[in-house]
């Protein structure tokens, strides 16, 4: 399947997918709330995937502000 071939609900669209396999979900906010992880799990199940990664780059370490999100489908 290509990205071209990926079709999601008009209300939602991912930020980035790599090797159509992981979700990426990119934020800059002062603190990630539990409704930016349900954001990417609806993501993760619409699609299929098993993962996915939130990314908030509004940390001092880029490390602090990636989180594993795992679809148990």
């Amino acid at each position: 399947m290509q990205w071209d071939d990926l079709v999601m609900d008009m209300a939602f669209k991912a930020d980035l997918i790599v090797n159509n396999k992981v979700i990426i979900e990119i934020k800059s906010v002062e603190k990630l709330h539990p409704q930016n992880y349900k954001q990417l799990l609806t993501y993760l199940r619409l699609t299929g995937k098993r993962l996915g990664l939130l990314i908030n780059f509004n940390e001092a370490l880029i490390k602090d502000g990636i989180k594993r999100i795992v679809n148990d489908l």
